[in-house]
Order: structure tokens, then C-alpha cells, then sequence
């Protein structure tokens, strides 16, 4: 059989994961977006809930919920996987041995140039009708729920910055793309599968990809942003909910 020109194999490559991954789930998130903006009271009057209860029977809820983070690890494990047999082994992308001080320090710089904004702009998009109202999950449903929610932002954190970051900017290199386009491509996919949170939501996530995977391309580590990221989804999946309960600005 003769093998594909390189230059096809890393397009056909791309496509492949993307379907698989982030790029469905950006065309999935755009219909969401726009049957929530033409359905009664626009975006502002629908709702979407985070890591929402899959079952009423405890131990099938926490089997999908650790299935749906198993999934997310699957889809970084496939990419990890194509560029280990590209000869990218997951140091060369920034995965190798943590180096805890500079990577959380660093972390926690990302995490606050993001997060606190972040919150910001969903409030102000809210307000102006750009954006869903947020229904955060339960943690009192069951014991195991915060514990649950920890994982599912470290799993969103892992898959979001291999896929998104890691293998797409390291591939669109290869190909031959400027630094620029291929962050500006990363960045617009970050904020397509953000889309079904409203306008406010795919450009919040937008600017964030601009921010990580400019970082990604100067320091090549990625360990900085699966930690940022992760800490950003905690906060957001067990802060926003106790919070929710003391404060009325909230939607």
C-alpha cells in the first residue's frame, strides 16, 4: 500500500481528532447557541447546566459521571498517542516531570488572569442577553459529588490542553503555519465548544486560548495550563454553587 504524502497524513491526522474530539463538540455547542438565541426569551432565558445528574440511582450517577471523565482522558490519550508515534513524545510538548514551584506559581497566575475576568464578562454578558444562565451542580445530592467534580475539571483540563494546545499548535507547526495562525485557529475551536454558554461564553473561552496558547508557544509547558485550567473548572464547579447561596448578583 502506498503511504500517504506527510503534509495529508498530518491534515488527514487533524481532522480525524477533531471530529473525534473538540471540533464536534464545536458544531454541537454552535446549534445549542442558536436554538437557545431563537427559542422564547433568547439566550438570557434558557439555562444549561454543569456536570448535570445523569441518573436518580446514586451508583449509576457516579458511573456516568466517571465515564464521562474517562472519555475526556481517552480523547487526550489519543492525540498524546498520535504524536508519541509522530516521534513527539509528551516531554517535547511540555508533559514531562512537574516542576512544582515554577508550574504552580505560574498555574496560579493563569488561573487569576483568566478566572477573575472570566466572571466578569459572563456577569456583564448576562446582563446584556449574550449569555445562558449557568445552573451549577448540586453538591449535596450525593457524598461523592465534590470529589467528582474535582475530577471532572482536572479530566476537562487534561483533554482541553492536550488536544487544543498541545497536539493542534505542535501539529499546525509542523505543517508549516505561522505562530499567529495557528494560535488564532486554537483559540477560535477553544471558543466554538464554548458556544452552548451563549456569545459571552465562546468569547471569554476565545481569549483564554489566545492566553494559553501563547504561553504554550513561548515556554512550551504545558503542565502550567492543565493546572490553571483545572483550578478555574474547581472553582467554577464547587465555588460557584456555595457562593450562589450567599450572594444575590449572581445569575
Amino acid at each position: 500500500m502506498t503511504e500517504l504524502p506527510e503534509r495529508t497524513a498530518l491534515r488527514l491526522e487533524i481532522a480525524v481528532v477533531l471530529t473525534v474530539t473538540f471540533g464536534l463538540s464545536g458544531l454541537s455547542a454552535a446549534l445549542s447557541l442558536t436554538q437557545s438565541a431563537l427559542g422564547p426569551g433568547g439566550l438570557s432565558g434558557h439555562t444549561v447546566s454543569l456536570n448535570q445528574s445523569r441518573s436518580k440511582l446514586s451508583i449509576l450517577d457516579l458511573l456516568w459521571q466517571l465515564l464521562d471523565a474517562l472519555q475526556l482522558f481517552g480523547w487526550a490519550g489519543l492525540a498524546l498517542y498520535l504524536l508519541w508515534r509522530g516521534g513527539v513524545g509528551p516531554k517535547a510538548i511540555g508533559l514531562g516531570r512537574p516542576r512544582p514551584r515554577p508550574d504552580g506559581l505560574a498555574s496560579l497566575a493563569l488561573a487569576a488572569l483568566i478566572g477573575l475576568p472570566g466572571l466578569a464578562l459572563y456577569l456583564v454578558a448576562h446582563r446584556l442577553g449574550l449569555a445562558v444562565t449557568v445552573v451549577p451542580s448540586s453538591l449535596q445530592d450525593h457524598w461523592w459529588r465534590p470529589w467528582v467534580l474535582i475530577l471532572a475539571a482536572f479530566a476537562n483540563a487534561v483533554a482541553e490542553e492536550v488536544v487544543v494546545v498541545g497536539f493542534l499548535l505542535q501539529r499546525l507547526r509542523k505543517l508549516g503555519w505561522s505562530d499567529d495562525r495557528a494560535l488564532a485557529a486554537s483559540a477560535l475551536l477553544r471558543g466554538s465548544y464554548h458556544l452552548y454558554q451563549g456569545v459571552g461564553g465562546g468569547l471569554g473561552n476565545l481569549v483564554m486560548g489566545l492566553v494559553f496558547g501563547r504561553y504554550w508557544q513561548r515556554n512550551t509547558r504545558l503542565w502550567p495550563l492543565v493546572l490553571a485550567h483545572a483550578t478555574i473548572d474547581a472553582v467554577a464547579y464547587i465555588g460557584y454553587p456555595i457562593l450562589h447561596k450567599s450572594v444575590s448578583w449572581l445569575p
